[in-house]
């Protein structure tokens, strides 16, 4: 049961394949006219919500969106957020994930829904998946349950599904089902009524202020083990000017060659205060640090886990942890703890 029939929504459009339209004369794509969005989508009036919007001049694809960019729409949110019942932001689907997941570190309490969505095909063609997603994405961003909201936390709506927004990869470049979760199950889906699964969403409460956060860092790095990797290719990795972090994805549960050089390349790493994070290469399941022989020597060389995060949140936690941290031994330790539900930590 939900009460949202007189809710404010603020849409936030930053770009992206949702954000066009087809021009009827020539074919061509064009930036779609939100402030006509009651107009061109007159299923909205039914819900009779106060819809507002704002949009990045100019409109970016989302391959353009980085940590400039996220703390941008953290700020929209934050000077709105006492003015709106929810927020929904569109987005091209590329680097959605890494969006979703950097908001839920940069606005620390947050108790109202942010819903990010997005569209395969733009809006104004026939065939879009835009006109779902929006209207359903408007919907659960306005969804209340005596007063409070239903999902207060950063998610993704895509194609039928909710999912926690630092939990969602990016799974299929051509599908309407473009997203997935692998190691955490669905806030919600969406068919006749719109199902929420309220166990494993968070729990809302109005006792906490929301606090914006701008640090980032984004001097990290991705390395990706493959077997015959070569030292000179991770060695020219770990010497990167000013690098500060690196997410190591390793095989199944954290396991990566013995090899000499690689231990000597991760102590060397430790010493001089970059951290290493240990995610698997695989879409389900966690790292498991000392399960094999083959990962204990991570550990000894001072590899710390990630557990079961996505690649897309290990980078982003990374980033606002290196923002607000200096000391090593202290990014080291608050990445181990889940923040917003980003991982689970046994």
């Amino acid at each position: 049961m939900t009460d949202n029939k007189t809710a404010s929504i603020l849409l936030l459009c930053t770009g992206g394949t949702i954000s066009m339209s087809v021009d009827p004369g020539t074919g061509a794509l064009t930036p779609f006219r939100f402030d006509q969005l009651q107009v061109q989508l007159p299923e909205l009036k039914k819900f009779n919500f106060s819809i507002d919007f704002v949009q990045f001049d100019p409109l970016l694809d989302s391959s353009e969106v980085g940590p400039a960019e996220w703390v941008r729409m953290a700020e929209i949110i934050d000077e709105a957020y006492d003015r709106y019942d929810g927020f929904v932001v569109l987005h091209g689907t590329d680097t959605m994930a890494y969006s979703a997941s950097a908001l839920s570190f940069l606005l620390q309490n947050l108790n109202k829904p942010v819903v990010l969505t997005g569209s395969q095909l733009p809006i104004g063609m026939v065939r879009t998946d835009g006109k779902e997603n929006l209207i359903t994405a408007i919907e659960i961003a306005a969804s209340k349950d005596h007063g409070l909201p239903i999902v207060p936390e950063v998610c993704i709506f895509f194609e039928s599904t909710l999912w926690r927004g630092n939990r969602t990869t990016k799974k299929n470049a051509e599908l309407f089902n473009a997203f997935g979760s692998y190691n955490y199950p669905p806030l919600a889906t969406a068919g006749v009524h719109i199902r929420y699964n309220r166990t494993v969403i968070h729990t809302a409460s109005n006792e906490r202020e929301l606090i914006l956060h701008r640090l980032l860092d984004a001097n990290i790095a991705i390395l990706k083990l493959f077997p015959g990797i070569s030292h000179g290719y991770v060695k020219a990795v770990f010497d990167t000017p000013g690098l500060r972090a690196v997410v190591l994805e390793s095989f199944g549960a954290g396991n990566a060659p013995s090899v000499d050089w690689l231990i000597k390349e991760l102590e060397q790493a430790a010493a001089k205060g970059i951290v290493v994070v240990n995610i698997t290469q695989c879409n389900t399941g966690s790292v498991e640090m000392g399960r094999y022989k083959t990962s204990v020597h991570l550990m000894d060389a001072g590899v710390i886990s990630g557990y079961d995060i996505t690649t897309e949140s290990a980078v982003t936690k990374l980033m606002f942890l290196l923002g607000h941290y200096q000391d090593v031994a202290i990014v080291r330790s608050e990445f181990s703890r889940s923040y917003c539900g980003e991982m689970t930590v046994e």
